[in-house]
């Protein structure tokens, strides 16, 4: 059985096909690093969001090679020979699925040394999640044989391929619920909204039910001799579309498995002042400590003794319990899985923790906050701070009359401004009159 694989591989289009969908996948991979820079998860989901491109790949290498057979015109040579249909049919099947599964493994492993020495936290769901695309590619493959065995023509291969992608990206928004569109299409529901995102067991188990069934129906599609039987293919997707129905969450359900409460706990410091960080984000704690604790060294007066990050989500909204005595920290890592903006983390944290909470607040005068941030690191204030575009002459107005005023004074209002924030009051004014 290895040598006839062995043949199949060589006289098939099975290893050029793969080329090309390991060299696709491995480029548009290394050109979005920032999507998937922060961990596994982002690496993987990235991958299967791809596979609105893969995918229609795989189905034209599949129909392609069943145009070259029809083409070569060997189907009575082999009909005639005295052995099995199967002999026949499943070297084919096999060579193609295993390339297509090989070349969707080899742009994974292209992609992971990047983040191999940041990214400590490995999901378990992010297993499920490729073994759904190695199953869609396979799947994908099968499809285009048996769509190029029924229409074997030149221009099915790229017709299909036209076909697959539509179906892939443009299909899905035809359905209302979130958790039917994820479920019948793999690439679909795998854009993130926060490092935490994920993809729960039962999405991911739909996923592959669906899947599978199409495999099966291409299989069969593909196998079968007389084409009037060919609708015989519709039993395994009608099977299949059903089961995944049942079992895909929807609503709410679906919502709650997006987001990973695992990656959001806070992996900390064992000693002080405290500094925690989502574990999500473990790998880039060495490069948070010193910053954040230098941090709190500026806010004696505030009474903040502790640092922890930010694990707010705006899809689905969650936002962590208010804590005494601590500050919040936005991390955001580089394409490279480091911290973003070292040099800006400090007045961004800063800045936080004077401006008033958005639970509290629906506008936040940043230039006030930053005004405050700024004075304690006894720097000028620089323009597009935290990726808001306030007007930098009114902070650096503030600023200055901050600079003038007796140290005592102007701490004494920056400690103001602090304490108005966190009760959810009016802070307009209070670095340009004296603390109460």
């Amino acid at each position: 059985m290895i040598r006839i694989l062995g043949i199949e591989l060589r006289r098939s289009v099975a290893l050029g096909a793969a080329l090309l969908i390991a060299v696709g996948g491995t480029i548009v991979l290394q050109a979005t690093t920032g999507r998937w820079a922060n961990g596994w998860m982002a690496l993987v989901m990235t991958q299967r969001e791809y596979l609105a491109v893969m995918s229609p790949l795989a189905m034209a290498a599949g129909a392609w090679q069943s145009y070259r057979e029809h083409r070569a015109n060997v189907a009575e040579l082999f009909a005639s020979a005295p052995r099995p249909r199967s002999r026949r049919i499943v070297p084919i099947l096999a060579a193609t699925g295993l390339t297509v599964l090989v070349a969707y493994l080899v742009t994974l492993l292209a992609a992971a040394p990047r983040i191999a020495g940041t990214a400590h936290y490995l999901p378990p769901a992010a297993f499920a999640v490729t073994a759904v695309g190695l199953i869609t590619m396979i799947a994908s493959v099968w499809v285009g044989l048996a769509v190029g065995r029924l229409v074997p023509a030149l221009a099915t291969a790229p017709a299909l391929a036209v076909v697959g992608y539509i179906l892939q990206v443009l299909a899905p928004h035809l359905l209302s619920d979130q958790g039917f569109v994820v479920a019948f299409s793999p690439s679909m529901g795998m854009s993130r909204f926060s490092d935490y995102d994920t993809v729960g067991g039962g999405v991911s188990g739909a996923q592959a039910l669906w899947m599978a069934a199409v495999a099966v129906a291409g299989v069969m599609l593909f196998a079968v001799r007389n084409r009037r039987l060919a609708f015989a293919a519709l039993v395994p997707l009608a099977i299949g579309a059903t089961v995944t129905a049942l079992v895909a969450p929807t609503g709410a359900a679906y919502d709650r498995q997006t987001l990973d409460p695992v990656a959001q706990e806070l992996v900390c410091t064992t000693d002080t002042p405290r500094v925690c960080v989502s574990r999500a984000h473990e790998g880039v704690l060495p490069e948070v400590v010193p910053k954040a604790r230098q941090a709190l060294r500026l806010l004696p007066a505030t009474g903040i003794v502790a640092a922890h990050e930010d694990t707010s989500t705006i899809f689905p909204p969650t936002s962590p319990g208010p804590r005494a005595g601590t500050a919040l920290m936005d991390i955001t890592l580089d394409k490279h899985g480091h911290l973003a903006d070292p040099g800006q983390f400090l007045p961004r944290m800063l800045t936080e923790v004077f401006a008033t909470p958005i639970s509290c607040a629906e506008t936040r005068d940043i230039d006030l906050a930053s005004a405050a941030a700024f004075w304690l690191l006894d720097r000028e204030p620089v323009a597009g701070l935290n990726g808001f575009d306030f007007d930098e002459p009114e902070t650096v107005t503030l600023w200055k009359g901050l600079k003038a005023l007796p140290p005592a004074e102007a701490g004494g209002r920056v400690a103001a401004v602090h304490r108005a924030a966190q009760k959810c009051q009016d802070t307009s004014g209070l670095l340009t009159r004296s603390a109460r």
